[in-house]
């Protein structure tokens, strides 16, 4: 049985995320845009400290990959809801008077037979130019998204980021790194996984892998199995077949000193049915510590709510309930599989680290060794 753990022990602080008071200066203020298989959303922010604070955003369901595994194509009407989405971005990165920005792209444009056409018909019909990024690229972001959640008693962590098309997995060791050096050295990942570190001691990526499966894409591998809790174990079992050729997973893992960082939509949801909030509130969702069986008890009570129960659950919301399952899948797997009773929910991913890796570039974070 895995060692227990002081809740949040070493944990830096979280970002703040409050809207901005008055009108923030546009030199100040940096962009952060990720279309993803499921979801388009970005963030406005400006530096604070050693954080940032967010001054507009926007998040919203465009499902851009519905139908990407049967077609191997972006529909007419997904591509339509997204770039009526991505309109609405370009109006506030216009009223805020934005100049530094990264807008991405991930799995669904990557797989697309039609990604790079879809890309260019939003440059056409909103004036964006989105970025497709490789699944490293978007693994190194989610990385350094979570820095401010490494613990300094952390010597080996995997940062696991669960989305809609894919689901990147890093390891990495932090033995050779200074415990208060540990986040900050985390951070530095931004710059690629394999590089020169400097004068500063060096955060080592033993491996990572990216899983073309995420939360939309699983569930459309069995959308066909009629049965709820066959549907979820398949699911399951099929998740943790794909993780056979990572290497952290075919060796035995020391359970001193280990950490997991689970962030996306799934993990988050799943924290919030545990503490039982009617309405969403991130500052007691992110950097939170649940044990395996508390997670095991929700991923049982959605089970027992069935798909119109999972519907109707205001914890979940309408625009999970029909991806929760496959995310909880990929969830289970993950907790059954590594050496540790405990996952650290992260409410932050790709945007808060092009954010990051911005705002680090230009050496506008204070206080900070990286």
């Amino acid at each position: 049985m895995a060692p227990k753990r002081r809740r949040g022990g070493g944990a830096f602080p979280k970002p703040v995320e409050r809207p901005a008071p008055h009108t923030a200066d546009p030199d100040t203020l940096y962009a952060a845009l990720d279309l993803g298989t499921n979801s388009c959303r970005m963030l406005i922010a400006q530096p604070k400290g050693s954080q940032f604070h967010v001054v507009d955003s926007f998040s919203k369901s465009v499902q851009l990959g519905h139908g990407l595994e049967t077609s191997g194509k972006l529909s007419r009407a997904s591509m339509g809801r997204t770039i009526s989405a991505l309109r609405v971005c370009r109006q506030k990165l216009a009223r805020h008077r934005v100049k530094r920005m990264r807008l991405v792209a991930t799995e669904a444009c990557r797989r697309a037979k039609n990604g790079a056409y879809f890309l260019n018909q939003v440059r056409r019909e909103t004036g964006l130019s989105l970025e497709l990024i490789s699944p490293e690229q978007e693994a190194q972001m989610a990385v350094i998204s979570c820095a401010p959640l490494v613990s300094t008693k952390t010597s080996q962590l995997l940062v696991v980021d669960i989305g809609g098309g894919s689901t990147e997995l890093v390891w990495i060791d932090l033995n050779n790194v200074p415990a208060r050096e540990r986040p900050g050295a985390i951070m530095r990942l931004h710059r690629g996984f394999v590089q020169d570190p400097g004068p500063f001691a060096a955060a080592k990526v033993v491996d990572w892998i990216s899983v073309p499966l995420g939360v939309a894409t699983l569930r459309d591998q069995f959308e066909d199995v009629q049965d709820d809790a066959a549907r979820f174990a398949l699911m399951s079992w099929f998740f943790e077949e794909n993780l056979v050729k990572f290497s952290p997973y075919s060796a035995e893992q020391v359970r001193d000193g280990f950490q997991i960082i689970g962030t996306s939509g799934t993990v988050t949801t799943v924290a919030a049915s545990h503490l039982g909030l009617k309405r969403y509130d991130r500052n007691k969702v992110d950097g939170l510590r649940m044990t395996s069986d508390q997670i095991d008890a929700v991923i049982q009570s959605y089970l027992q709510l069935g798909p119109a129960g999972r519907r109707a659950d205001p914890r979940i919301g309408r625009d999970r309930h029909s991806l929760i399952m496959s995310g909880a899948a990929i969830l289970q797997a993950l907790m059954r599989i590594w050496p540790t009773d405990r996952l650290s929910v992260a409410d932050r991913g790709l945007r808060e680290g092009l954010l990051y890796a911005q705002m680090s570039e230009d050496g506008v974070l204070e206080d900070t060794p990286y």
